[in-house]
């Protein structure tokens, strides 16, 4: 699962991706794996994990990850292929989710392509490349399925409709993720055409240190712009965040984030944003070799999360034993745990909690 960083030129994306990218130095001895140039793999930062590594001590402590790719930013025109329009639509394709930054800040030293500061008109510059794009996916759609409908196919009739509501509701500038379906639609047919208007959106609002608490008239605009969309919204200073990576010690980025107001950095906040956006969840393990956190789509069971460690442990499961964070911290051992009666022994259709700390059984 991975989401991509988009927005105009000049905005604060490479910035922002630059902090993201040194994230380490708020994650101790976790290490940045960067794959290549423009895709980075960031720990997702996790209080509980540094909990329960200093009940269990381990020999090693591995985080959560999400993948982030930064995208060149993209200019009127894209979907004709103007600028570097196609490699930025195929780009967007292959995420699961969109990190759109929007520049929320005045300053005449950096220039702006549009020539004036207006994240709302920026914001519908990509909206409009994207819904064109979709419109011509969907435009190819229609072609396949009409003579289907023609036939009286009642589910190719069902899907014709289905598709020239989209088409009637993209031609009107609004975007796929902000439109009713219902499950039936969505599972047979939305889903699969992989619209890039339909993946869920973050928007970050990147504002000046001055503004980093209470936001500003932009970002209000922005406030009012996405209300109906269906979307995500954070207020970050992509320039402060760089200042804050800079500094060398947890002391001295403790007294700059106190200075602000500020209980952590907000690359940390986004990093969890990010995670939840792409509907991901973590469920821990914990020995005195290692404590991991594993990432699993939210609604996954015993047997799918086991999966996640090695497929024999899913084609194999037999029970999973589990304790729920609060306890294990609570208790402060496992052995203090059962103890106490608060580990469960749970099968196939248990549906994996957030922060449960779990033993697979399997036999292969």
């Amino acid at each position: 699962m991975k989401a991509g960083i988009v927005g105009l030129p000049n905005v604060g994306k490479s910035t922002l991706f630059n902090c993201l990218s040194n994230a380490k130095a708020q994650s101790a001895n976790y290490p940045f794996c960067t794959i290549e140039p423009n895709v980075g793999v960031v720990n997702v930062p996790d209080p509980r994990l540094e909990a329960l590594e200093k009940i269990v001590k381990p020999l090693r402590v591995s985080p959560a990850t999400v993948e982030i790719v930064d995208i060149a930013g993209l200019v009127k025109g894209a979907s004709k292929g103007e600028g570097l329009g196609n490699k930025f639509l195929a780009n967007i394709r292959e995420t699961d989710a969109i990190i759109h930054v929007l520049r929320c800040f005045d300053d005449d030293n950096i220039t702006h392509v549009e020539g004036s500061i207006d994240p709302v008109r920026d914001k519908e510059i990509i909206d409009i490349e994207l819904q064109l794009k979709d419109l011509e996916t969907v435009e190819k759609r229609i072609d396949k399925v009409k003579r289907k409908a023609q036939t009286g196919d009642k589910e190719g009739k069902k899907e014709y409709e289905l598709l020239l509501k989209i088409k009637e509701n993209l031609e009107k500038g609004i975007s796929v993720r902000a439109m009713d379906f219902t499950d039936d639609e969505r599972d047979k047919y939305v889903n699969n055409y992989q619209l890039l208007t339909d993946k869920p959106v973050l928007y970050i609002c990147n504002v000046d240190e001055a503004s980093l608490q209470n936001g500003n008239t932009y970002v209000e605009a922005v406030k009012e712009a996405i209300k109906d969309e269906n979307a995500e919204m954070m207020i970050l200073a992509a320039a402060t965040e760089a200042d804050i990576m800079e500094l060398d010690t947890y002391e001295e980025r403790k007294m700059f984030l106190d200075d602000l107001g500020l209980d952590e950095p907000g690359i940390n906040k986004l990093i969890r944003a990010v995670y939840k956006l792409l509907k991901q969840q973590t469920y821990f393990t914990a020995g005195v070799k290692e404590v991991r956190a594993w990432t699993i789509p939210i609604g996954a069971t015993a047997p799918q999360a086991a999966g996640v460690i090695h497929s024999d442990f899913e084609k194999g499961f037999i029970r999973a034993e589990v304790i729920s964070y609060d306890d294990y911290v609570k208790y402060g051992s496992e052995a203090k745990v059962k103890e106490a009666g608060k580990m469960r022994v749970e099968g196939k259709e248990y549906v994996v909690q957030d922060g449960d700390v779990m033993h697979f059984r399997f036999n292969v």
